[in-house]
């Protein structure tokens, strides 16, 4: 066993360098994978990749601290020659020795010269803390009639004989190992370049129903299992809760008298927006009514929409966790706890209200805004490759130190999003977060009457998804 371990071992350092040559002459393909890597990465994230080879990869990625690991020296000594501000470490990823935590691993066409996949997964919890995302790409089982000609006509590198893993196998060792497997994408048809042709094959037909089945790439996106007892959690994180105001005087101290405790403490954050009923003058009356018994702060927002308002309330937010609940009280605050366990308990980074799992009140919303969200959430579905029930509630959860993240790449989407529902999906998708949703009751308004322009804003809404395929999707 020692012998063919060495052996094994040899291999891999003979190739090192043939294999550094033909990733500059398969640049296409590797690219591909370093970008779309890349794509979930943030400049304040820690990176750790595991089978780091000659370290490309690695120093293409963003990141304000970046490690690699892999066992074989030869490729290490390559690559700390190659890229001398990088940190790289000669290890097995069967016992990982580093002693830090990281925000994002990486595990990139490793996992098939595995022994034993289900270890090397066991070991990334030394490496982990509770938001740590995991990132594993492999090749499609499919291809490996193709992968296996290549190496013999000369068009790929040989390589040893690899375990051949569906998805399926990935996520559920995955699962076993105690991760949540929360996202799978997949990637390219044509891995190689032919001018047109490939960004044909890859960007756009890769991306539709029946041919992203055959891609070469699969990706897992995981996240540490929450296993965590209440007790540790209950108490734990102080909350906002921004409450956009435009209209809406006669829901105002409702808003306060039914509003539940939970969390640490509870800041409640009041954003009134052009109105032309007494809504401001309301929301100072409650604010100084209930000054004893809860903390209200109070602010006019200088733009307009729903969008500019929740962001007006994020910027003066101190709570851990950062909330919004409709003025108008159709998603009962008697709710908000359950958004608080979820995200409080680990199991999800962005958590989203659904309104279309349960039976809503008869008047809740109308037949076109329902066929509306319907066709949303589908065409989220497929944006974002994780189910979508209802893109537009209006409660959205999210820690504030991610909401910050998501502002600083707020930049790549631009400032698109009137309405703000799609902004902070959006960035979340894009920070990597777990995102899930929770089932709430729809009511029917008590007072007032909506602000939503079915078709004006249907338009706009369309307009947004077109606009983010390009930037998700199409890539």
């Amino acid at each position: 066993m020692e012998n063919k371990a060495e052996n094994k071992l040899d291999y891999f350092e003979k190739a090192a360098a043939s294999r550094a040559k033909k990733r500059r002459s398969s640049s296409y393909y590797w690219n591909d994978i370093t970008r779309y890597c890349d794509y979930f990465a943030h400049e304040d994230y820690s990176v750790l990749e595991i089978g780091c080879g000659t370290g490309e990869l690695l120093n293409e990625i963003k990141g304000k601290d970046k490690a690699g690991i892999d066992f074989s020296p030869g490729m290490i000594k390559i690559a700390r020659e190659q890229f001398p501000h990088l940190e790289f470490h000669e290890m097995r990823a069967e016992e990982i020795t580093l002693n830090r935590k990281f925000d994002v691993i990486i595990i990139s066409n490793l996992i098939g010269f595995l022994e034993d996949v289900e270890e090397v997964f066991n070991q990334l919890h030394k490496v982990c803390h509770p938001q740590t995302k995991i990132i594993v790409s492999y090749y499609n089982f499919l291809w490996e009639p193709v992968l296996s000609f290549g190496e013999k006509i000369g068009l790929k590198t040989p390589t040893p004989t690899q375990n051949w893993l569906s998805l399926n196998d990935i996520c559920n060792l995955l699962y076993v190992a105690g991760f949540d497997v929360y996202r799978n994408s997949k990637r390219t048809l044509l891995p190689f370049y032919v001018p047109l042709l490939s960004t044909f094959f890859n960007v756009v037909l890769a991306k539709l129903p029946v041919f992203k089945y055959f891609c070469l790439n699969h990706f897992a996106f995981a996240k540490p299992l929450a296993f965590v007892n209440p007790p540790e959690w209950e108490n734990k994180y102080s909350t906002t809760v921004v409450i956009p105001a435009r209209n809406e005087s006669g829901n105002i101290e409702n808003a306060i008298t039914r509003l539940p405790k939970f969390g640490k403490h509870t800041e409640i954050i009041f954003v009134e927006g052009n109105s032309t009923d007494n809504t401001w003058e309301k929301i100072q009356e409650i604010q100084k009514k209930y000054a004893g018994t809860h903390d209200i702060k109070i602010a006019q927002q200088e733009g307009k929409g729903k969008a500019d308002a929740v962001r007006k309330g994020y910027g003066i937010a101190t709570g851990d966790i950062l909330m919004i609940l409709d003025a108008d009280l159709t998603v009962p605050p008697e709710d908000l706890p359950k958004f608080y366990d979820a995200i409080a308990s680990g199991k999800g980074g962005f958590i989203n209200g659904s309104r279309l799992v349960y039976q809503m009140e008869k008047e809740a919303m109308r037949f076109l805004n329902l066929l509306g969200n319907k066709f949303f959430s589908m065409a989220f579905t497929w944006l974002l490759d994780q189910r979508f029930k209802d893109t537009l509630c209006g409660t959205k959860v999210i820690f504030r130190e991610d909401y910050y993240k998501l502002v600083k790449n707020r930049k790549f989407f631009g400032e698109f999003d009137p309405f703000g529902d799609y902004d902070l999906i959006f960035g979340a998708h894009k920070l990597n977060l777990k995102i899930i949703e929770i089932p709430i009751r729809y009511r029917e308004r008590t007072y007032g009457s909506t602000n939503i322009s079915r078709f004006k804003h249907g338009v706009i809404l369309l307009r947004m998804c077109l606009f983010a395929a390009r930037k998700i999707k199409f890539i």
